[in-house]
């Protein structure tokens, strides 16, 4: 299917914000790179701002497609954390730019559309949260607070600096795999687990 105007827009913006940044990069660059002319190029965008919004949107409400079908099925918690944790891994494999760009970028939103994307990510994130707090529920995990939950999803979202989805000796669903199993069984066996000094847990 050939590309259309509005998505080798898009497109050349997500490459050229993760490679240059969203402020370093100029309209006219951005046109030249997508083969229009600054007329034709405002044509099909309101602002360069806007831009950073469609593309980011698109991404997280993708992400969020893919999470409501893993919260949907009729999955035990741990292997409902795993199937999410795999479409997280395949959304950043797919889409890495993207990704870079709303890590990095998003606070250089501003007003409703700040608003809109933050919504959107801590729907997201609510996603994760439901999974570790059935967990929890359940005595499958330990905890499922904000820590928790914040830093299971530091943990895939990081990845985006690293992944290599096309030369990488893993694949996405792999990484993801191992990514899982460090949170769900964590480093130690446990018959060596110890606890945590007394002072850092108070």
């Amino acid at each position: 299917m050939d590309e259309s105007t509005q998505e080798r827009i898009l497109r050349v913006a997500a490459e050229m914000f993760a490679r240059k940044g969203y402020h370093a990069t100029g309209v006219a660059e951005l046109g030249a790179a997508a083969g229009l002319q600054r007329g034709a190029l405002y044509y099909h965008i309101k602002s360069k701002e806007d831009l950073l919004f469609d593309l980011s949107k698109r991404h997280v409400e993708e992400a969020l497609a893919r999470g409501r079908e893993v919260l949907a099925k009729d999955l035990p918690p741990a292997a409902k954390l795993r199937a999410l944790a795999r479409e997280h891994l395949r959304t950043i494999a797919a889409r890495c730019a993207e990704v870079t760009v709303v890590i990095r970028e998003m606070h250089s939103l501003t007003g409703i559309r700040a608003k809109r994307l933050k919504e959107l990510r801590d729907e997201y994130e609510n996603l994760f949260a439901a999974v570790l707090r059935e967990g929890a529920a359940q005595g499958v995990f330990a905890s499922a607070d904000r820590v928790v939950v914040l830093g299971v999803l530091g943990m895939f979202n990081w990845t985006h600096v690293w992944l290599d989805a096309e030369r990488g000796p893993l694949s996405p669903d792999d990484i993801a795999d191992r990514l899982t199993d460090l949170i769900i069984h964590g480093q130690l066996a446990p018959a060596t687990a110890v606890p945590a000094p007394a002072a850092a847990r108070q």
